[in-house]
């Protein structure tokens, strides 16, 4: 995994842990807007991505954490779960990676706060009794785990599976996902290719009805499994975009969300390469926004792909 020379973060003062995991994630974003042309700052997004593919399903909030505090982590769990699920123990001084849990309570159906925060706002719902409200998410507290490396204890079972199988087997499945993906997908003999030097594209249909996914017959499965997640990730999040300036800024997201799964089934994506200095107009907000965006589409295509292996 690619890990930066910025020093690892600690978050060992609990009075200030809340704030201080905030503000990390903010000047992280603040630092790649003001840089973004600098090359270390696509270093600095390719290590962010590295962690990102190790933890798929987390946000890309947890990840950045996890990344400032264990640039090597590669599996983290919870201190119990460690010990119950396991049989593995974190070593003696070794220091937490804090990450941002949710928390799941009863919550006004109106102003969707916890009843402690209900009660200190100026709400006045009053149709149905704090007893009777349902649970939802009314916000996030810091929880600590531990990477792997940071236990010792009994060898733990192959957790990767999803990683494993030759590329013959997932090429079809990533097909068999466009269904659960909303989009169709047609794959084009090369003499019939009338896009040049693209591998694949994605665009409306003629009928209108799903995106249509063109994608150039190849004899290398791995190579087209690639290309497909990119053309997926299209589907997903840019359909309909015409602007230009736009659609260039929103290439460096598809490939992101390619580089993130690909690495998840064991693709070969050392040929990725990222090019921020398309996202240098753009302020922290945005940013954080397509961070999310990149973070949120591939947890969604490595879910619709494991369902057809």
């Amino acid at each position: 995994m690619s890990t930066t020379d910025e020093p690892v973060v600690s978050f060992a003062d609990s009075d200030t842990r809340h704030d201080e995991m905030h503000s990390t994630i903010t000047e992280w974003v603040d630092d790649l807007v003001e840089a973004v042309e600098d090359a270390q700052t696509s270093e600095e997004f390719q290590a962010w991505l590295d962690v990102q593919s190790q933890f798929h399903d987390y946000s890309y909030r947890n990840t950045l954490l996890i990344k400032q505090q264990c640039p090597e982590a590669t599996r983290v769990a919870g201190y119990r779960t460690w010990q119950n699920e396991f049989d593995r123990h974190v070593k003696g001084g070794k220091s937490a990676i804090w990450i941002w849990v949710p928390i799941i309570a009863k919550q006004c159906p109106k102003c969707q706060n916890s009843l402690s925060y209900h009660e200190n706002s100026d709400c006045e719902y009053d149709k149905a009794p704090p007893e009777e409200w349902s649970k939802g998410l009314v916000g996030f507290r810091p929880a600590p785990v531990f990477d792997v490396s940071q236990t010792e204890g009994e060898d733990l079972p192959n957790l990767d599976t999803s990683a494993e199988g030759d590329t013959e087997a997932l090429f079809p499945a990533m097909l068999d996902a466009a269904e659960d993906v909303s989009v169709e997908v047609e794959l084009v003999p090369d003499k019939e290719w009338k896009y040049g030097d693209a591998k694949g594209v994605c665009r409306e249909s003629p009928d209108g009805e799903f995106p249509l996914v063109e994608l150039l017959c190849r004899d290398n499965d791995a190579a087209a499994a690639s290309t497909l997640v990119h053309e997926y990730a299209h589907a997903l999040l840019h359909v309909g975009v015409d602007d230009d300036t736009e659609r260039s800024k929103r290439e460096v997201e598809a490939e992101a969300v390619a580089y993130i799964v690909g690495r998840q089934f064991s693709l070969d994506m050392d040929g990725s390469a990222f090019y921020l200095a398309t996202w240098e107009r753009d302020d922290a907000d945005v940013i954080r926004d397509r961070l999310a965006r990149i973070s949120r589409t591939s947890q969604t295509l490595i879910e619709y792909i494991e369902r057809h292996r």
